[in-house]
């Protein structure tokens, strides 16, 4: 790390991932620091800063062995200081004011403590981040959150193979034979499905049931008795906070999951649209996105965590949180890409088997397309943390245009992908994309956002312009008018070249002058577009370029 890097990184001031340690007064001791280190290493990971004050002024770190700081004799420290041993970087970077010493923490995958037996954990406390004593009941999930430990796969020592509900059992053949899960199941007695599906263990001449088998075949009470995480909730609110509804559900998953579908079912309300003969319904939220969304919620979460699974039905959105973090790797910026990560993988193969959940493992897919197809915000993650997944789905009014335009679509050249539907949705509410932004929103490199776009302007769905970097992409003239926006297209291709330079002249009677920067926030450009319009409006005589370089600004002509 060099020093430009260095001040990036503290301008964005603590977070779990950095804390500064001042020692402008005295030497940070050995144990301080290692507590320090785990802190860190038992969250996220991450870097301490030594020398830095608490708002942001370096003040310079102290040397630690004899004369100087060195990294090797800082690293056996470290490892023989915590248990199990951690391997950190250690940097030195000089600045003006005094060296930094830069620790690059790694991530633990287990829990770790000083050799004194201190364990902490850095947490967002309501003052900002801090280091918080890190207990046994929070440790036992974390092996499950890293992908080291299957939970549902554990066995429930204390019931038997009368823990388990017939009912649940014929309930699980219907939703095979309806949801097209594995037919060969349905010829099995309920012992033999039991053991099919990896959700009882033979011990003598009884059947144990995994928490898998209680999770899915488990009598309430006995679901209750030996597994009291297990809850999940259906509130609908109203704008002011007000609860209307307000259902509490301990049932076992395969019958939950109906309950509170039923619940959805109850209160979505659909309107439809004319698409040649046929007509389409547009409900208020996809149902299939919803369904994915709560099956998420219910077969990923971390039953090791006294919390419920909650579904909130608010006037303009729909809210679910599920208890525990992300698996280890997976986050709200690269969900859509990142591999299946089950966390009680027993579990989620058995739904699979009997065809609840999606085959693939994709079911986030399911619920992006769900939402997208209608003209809605694309589902929002961004509420995550390690307690919890939270996901919400806007509501609001929905384009009726745009759930046909989709449908034609996908009647003549079949679905439409995750990523094209996200790109069309974008262009639908903002007119126009770069290739830069179209990698963000599908979560993957530039070169795969551009085919995606190329595809779209090879079926004609798409137009460009301007080339390069500065290369811009928006809805085609056809689908402006299959939307009922002819208008629109107008603006974003033929208009604005038109008022541009109007605008530009506007701005500049009213403040006297105006930058590049200014220049492409006001007319929607990139930089190399502002540049090139304002050379033009220079050899036009309209401006006046003032100042060199970076600080040029450009004025009317006669302007002094």
């Amino acid at each position: 790390m060099d020093l430009a890097a260095l001040k990036v990184l503290i301008a964005g001031g603590e977070s779990l991932t950095l804390e500064f340690k001042s020692e402008r007064r005295e030497r940070l001791n050995d144990r301080d620091l290692v507590e320090a280190v785990v802190c860190l290493t038992n969250a996220q990971g991450g870097w301490l800063l030594v020398g830095v004050e608490n708002d942001g002024r370096i003040s310079g770190s102290r040397l630690r062995h004899d004369g100087n700081t060195d990294a090797a004799r800082l690293q056996a420290l470290i490892r023989s200081r915590t248990v199990p041993g951690v391997e950190v970087g250690v940097e030195l970077v000089t600045a003006p004011e005094g060296q930094v010493l830069c620790l690059n923490v790694p991530r633990a995958n287990t829990v770790v403590s000083t050799s004194d037996g201190v364990c902490l954990r850095r947490v967002m406390a309501g003052h900002g981040p801090a280091c918080e004593p890190y207990f046994p009941h929070q440790q036992a999930g974390r092996h499950a959150a890293l992908g080291a430990e299957d939970f549902s796969a554990g066995l429930c020592q204390e019931a038997g193979w009368r823990a388990l509900d017939p009912l649940q059992f014929e309930r699980a053949r219907q939703l095979i034979a309806a949801l097209r899960g594995d037919t060969t199941l349905l010829d099995l007695d309920d012992r033999e499905m039991a053991k099919a599906l990896q959700v009882v263990e033979t011990q003598g001449d009884d059947l144990v049931p995994t928490m898998a088998g209680l999770l899915l075949f488990g009598r309430q009470a006995e679901l209750e008795r030996y597994l009291p995480t297990h809850e999940a909730a259906f509130q609908v609110l109203t704008a002011d906070a007000d609860v209307r509804v307000n259902d509490f559900f301990r049932q076992p998953l395969l019958e939950l999951s109906e309950l509170i579908l039923a619940r959805f079912d109850a209160r979505v309300q659909e309107r439809e649209i004319q698409v040649g003969l046929i007509r389409v319904p547009v409900p208020d939220y996809s149902r299939g996105a919803f369904r994915e969304a709560l099956l998420n919620a219910l077969f990923h979460r971390d039953y090791r965590r006294m919390a419920a699974v909650y579904v909130q039905w608010h006037p303009d959105r729909l809210e679910l949180s599920s208890p525990g973090g992300f698996p280890e790797g997976v986050t709200p910026a690269n969900i859509l890409v990142h591999e299946p990560l089950p966390r009680n993988a027993r579990l989620y193969a058995a739904a699979k088997r009997i065809g609840l959940v999606e085959q693939t493992g994709r079911g986030v897919d399911k619920v992006y397309l769900g939402q997208l197809r209608y003209g809605r915000p694309a589902p929002d993650y961004s509420r995550s943390d390690a307690t919890g997944v939270r996901l919400t789905l806007r509501g609001g009014q929905e384009s009726l245009n745009f759930a046909a335009l989709v449908f034609e679509r996908e009647r003549q050249r079949g679905p439409l992908t995750v990523d094209q539907m996200i790109v069309l949705n974008r262009l639908f509410h903002e007119r126009r994309i770069t290739s830069d932004e179209v990698a963000a929103d599908i979560q993957r490199s530039v070169a795969e956002a551009r085919a995606v776009l190329e595809r779209l302007m090879e079926e004609g769905l798409v137009e460009a312009r301007g080339e390069g970097r500065g290369r811009a992409y928006h809805l085609a003239a056809r689908l402006y008018s299959a939307t009922g926006q002819p208008e629109a297209y107008v603006r974003v291709h033929g208009l604005e070249p038109l008022r541009q330079e109007a605008l530009v002249e506007e701005y500049v009677r009213a403040h006297g002058s105006i930058r590049r920067a200014k220049v492409a926030e006001l007319c929607g450009l990139s930089e190399r577009q502002a540049t090139l319009l304002l050379k033009k409006m220079v050899g036009k005589g309209k401006l006046l370029p003032k100042g060199e370089r970076k600080s040029r600004t450009y004025v009317a002509p006669g302007t002094a």
